[in-house]
């Protein structure tokens, strides 16, 4: 298991992969018809709140307050405040005065993080949009995520959108922008964030996980599609070894090794191993994802690691598409359901083999 230094985004100077997205926040702040409200879109771990938390930055450091730009009336390219500056030092304290993040927090009665952003979460915002910006020309509030909200903090939100203060902007942090209210969405402009291409999440692990040889962190960004979070939590979590154990047993899921199965299955379901087993959730329920879209194109899949291909010709092509869909969707919700009624993990990891086992047979 490796140690990352991976940066919260309230602290993180290092955004790529999103120059387009960039540009368009900076081309509405220097228009002087900055949208009051954005929600920032796209799947988990790709650098949506780290783009939030720079445009907060550009914004409370003055940026978009005229359409000049620069010193000598340049405009500025990028929205970067450099990490010396006083503005980006504050920001990532949490000591700007004119930025609110709304965000989940610990209950008082259990001192664990909530799953879900509660409408006490939302209230202080009320008291900070009474105020008058302190420091610069704007207020910044920002949602990371919005997608946690519950309806009561939801609504909180949307009555805030119903009625903008002025010189403030809302920034909705968004994995699942469908799950927001209609009216919400109706209030916000959408930038919609893709996932990062593989060398770039190559090229950010570099950064963040130096430790590890560059054929690990190629084989890590092919495992993320796209997200340096996955990335990050596959390397934290063992994941590449995880990964090469699952395609040995897939590899031969025909024949399939149940003494293997059952030493996968009571490591994963040791005490305080919980991490491990979400990573083999994930993997697996990926990797049936991407077998089905396989299936669905008759396109082939470039191999991670010695092996995946045998695997996934193990499952057939496009005449086995129905059976390979109804294996994904069984083993899914297995293994979702397995923390949530609190199943056995071992059971779980043995009857999602077997179910994998029973989909290759003739």
């Amino acid at each position: 298991m490796t140690e990352t230094a991976a940066i919260p985004p309230r602290e993180n100077p290092n955004l790529k992969g999103h120059g387009d997205a960039e540009r368009i926040l900076l081309e509405a702040a220097v228009s002087g018809r900055l949208a009051h409200a954005w929600i920032i879109a796209g799947p988990r771990g790709i650098g949506k709140a780290t783009l939030a938390f720079r445009f907060a930055r550009y914004l409370l450091a003055g940026g978009g307050t005229n359409s000049g730009g620069g010193l000598f009336g340049d405009a500025p390219q990028t929205l970067e405040i450099h990490a010396e500056d006083p503005v980006f030092r504050r920001v990532a304290s949490g000591g700007h005065s004119d930025l609110f993040t709304v965000e989940r927090t610990a209950s008082p009665t259990t001192k664990n993080l909530r799953t879900e952003i509660v409408v006490e979460d939302v209230r202080g915002a009320t008291g900070f949009l009474r105020l008058t910006p302190g420091e610069g020309a704007w207020r910044v509030v920002i949602v990371d995520a919005a997608d946690e909200m519950n309806r009561a903090a939801a609504n909180a939100i949307l009555k805030m959108l119903e009625e903008p203060p002025p010189a403030t902007v809302f920034l909705l942090v968004s994995h699942a922008p469908g799950r927001l209210l209609p009216t919400i969405r109706s209030r916000c402009r959408m930038l919609q964030l893709q996932p990062l291409e593989r060398d770039v999440v190559g090229a950010l692990l570099a950064d963040y996980c130096r430790e590890l040889e560059d054929h690990e962190r190629d084989m890590l960004a092919g495992l993320a599609e796209g997200s340096i979070g996955d990335a990050i939590s596959l390397a934290d979590a063992g994941g590449l070894a995880l990964y090469h154990e699952l395609m040995k047993l897939l590899g031969s899921v025909a024949t399939l090794d149940i003494a293997a199965v059952h030493t996968l299955g009571d490591k994963l379901a040791r005490a305080g191993n919980s991490a491990a087993f979400e990573t083999f959730s994930r993997m697996l329920t990926d990797w049936l994802q991407r077998l089905v879209r396989n299936s669905a194109s008759g396109a082939t899949q470039d191999e991670l690691v010695p092996g995946e291909a045998e695997a996934m010709a193990a499952f057939g092509g496009a005449g086995r598409l129905a059976q390979n869909l109804a294996v994904w969707e069984k083993v899914s919700r297995l293994l979702s359901s397995a923390e949530r009624v609190n199943l056995d993990r071992k059971q779980v990891v043995v009857s999602a083999f077997l179910s994998l086992q029973a989909a290759v047979q003739p």
